[in-house]
């Protein structure tokens, strides 16, 4: 089944990307290129231009963990070695941990942002096992003392963790000890949206990784995300609510959380939020944020896949209706809307609009290093998009290195290649037979423990 974060720029940030882009260009050598289905390369290999977004994007991570990552390796200084640069990096790690509970916030805040950067960057679970518990209780400390800004980078950097971490017992132990709080901040109504909002996005992958086996803090954090969202509902006149500024932002978090959470709930547990939530979602489309409608129509196309998994004959009551509504939206051309807000709801709903009519998905390839995954479902864009929130420019470091996520998408364990195996090629129907027969394999599984909780739910 299918399951991505960032200190200062030096000022020789440019040319350092320069230089680095040529030299990787000139590694290459000439790139052939070859196209393919929905955008996607063929195998000959990516454009210069998503090359250059691929260092660039890169580099953009690694010099905003500066004070982590570029001192340690020498800050484009001499070069060191690897056993030292790690040694070096550990050391700005500890110190940004001691950081974290001094008495300035803008000091916090400053240990906060460069762990998130290495936390993005970086797989450091042998260094972090032995402090999960310091690092756990200082985030906590962050989120009911900080301010706004402190506690939306602490609940980032607690996602993180989790993903560091993975879905085993210290994951765990790190998740129950978050989860009250998280959701503490995202259910107050006086804390800040930017906050609220970051706590959403963490209950919903500390949840996911961390306690998939667990269903009583599945229900309760799913119960708290359910809390928020449905403020967007019609009242019983059939009206939406006028939103408060901010609202459809945090609402649009939430909810996609949640959706995230939807994925690992068994059978019976399924058919209930259907009937409940299909309905008033389908009203929300009506929903003056162009954003929080790209949410609810994901969201919808998301459930009607899962229902169609439990029952290949299931059919939303009201379809043809919805079928109306989304056509609208798919050929919106109100010019009281932004030409971008236009161009990008009629792309996503045409995408939904098709899903739900002809179950067809436009298909998607994600390449990192040698290797690639298919994002060919609504499950699985969901899942890696909550990857991608998280990690940010990281996922696809993750995605070659993370044991937690090459399980998730079924890559197996990380590939250790010499020059000899990286320089041979594995066509792309290679590729997605074998990418499709890991996701079926996962997806069993899932089924299994599905129903092993289904007395649980």
């Amino acid at each position: 089944m299918p399951r991505i974060k960032k200190g200062k720029r030096g000022s020789n940030k440019c040319s350092l990307r320069h230089e680095v882009l040529q030299l990787q260009l000139s590694a290459k050598g000439p790139l052939s290129l070859k196209g393919g289905r929905n955008g996607v390369k063929g195998e000959s290999g990516a454009s210069d231009d998503e090359l250059a977004s691929d260092v660039l994007s890169h580099y953009s991570s690694a010099s905003e963990s500066a004070s982590v990552v570029d001192e340690a390796t020498g800050g484009g200084g001499e070069p060191v070695d690897e056993q030292t640069a790690q040694e070096e990096t550990e050391d700005k790690l500890k110190q940004c941990i001691d950081n974290l509970m001094d008495k300035s916030a803008k000091t916090r805040l400053a240990a906060l942002d460069s762990l998130g950067g290495a936390f993005s960057s970086k797989l450091l679970y042998d260094f972090l096992i032995e402090r999960r518990l310091t690092v756990s209780d200082c985030l906590e400390r962050s989120l009911r003392k900080g301010g706004g800004e402190e506690q939306a980078a602490a609940a980032t950097v607690c996602a993180q963790l989790c993903v560091q971490l993975g879905g085993g017992d210290e994951g765990e132990e790190g998740f129950k000890i978050l989860r009250p709080v998280l959701s503490a901040i995202m259910i107050d109504g006086c804390a800040s949206v930017s906050a609220r909002q970051s706590c959403a996005r963490a209950l919903g992958m500390c949840c996911y990784v961390s306690a998939a086996e667990d269903g009583e803090d599945l229900v309760k954090s799913m119960s708290h995300l359910e809390s928020v969202f449905t403020m967007s509902y019609p009242n019983r006149e059939g009206t939406l609510p006028t939103p408060n500024a901010g609202a459809p932002g945090l609402h649009s978090a939430a909810l996609h959380a949640w959706a995230l959470l939807v994925t690992l709930c068994p059978a019976s547990r399924l058919t209930v939020l259907l009937d409940l939530h299909l309905p008033k979602l389908q009203a929300c489309l009506e929903s003056s944020d162009v954003n929080y409608r790209i949410a609810v129509g994901e969201t919808i196309a998301l459930l009607v896949e899962l229902g169609r998994d439990i029952d290949r004959e299931f059919e939303f009551e009201d379809s043809d209706t919805l079928c109306e509504c989304l056509k609208g939206l798919a050929t919106d051309g109100n010019k009281h809307r932004a030409k971008n807000d236009r161009r990008k709801q009629r792309t996503i709903f045409r995408e939904v609009l098709h899903y739900i009519e002809n179950e067809d998905f436009s298909e998607e390839k994600i390449r990192f290093g040698v290797e690639g995954i298919y994002i060919d479902s609504w499950m699985r864009r969901r899942v890696y998009d909550a990857f991608k929130e998280v990690l940010e420019s990281g996922v696809r470091h993750h995605l070659q290195f993370n044991p937690l996520l090459r399980d998730i998408f079924g890559l197996g364990p990380p590939l250790i290649l010499d020059s000899s195996v990286k320089s041979s090629k594995i066509s792309r129907f290679e590729k997605h037979l074998f990418n499709s027969a890991a996701f079926k394999a996962r997806t069993k599984l899932r089924n299994k423990v599905r129903d092993k909780r289904a007395d649980v739910m």
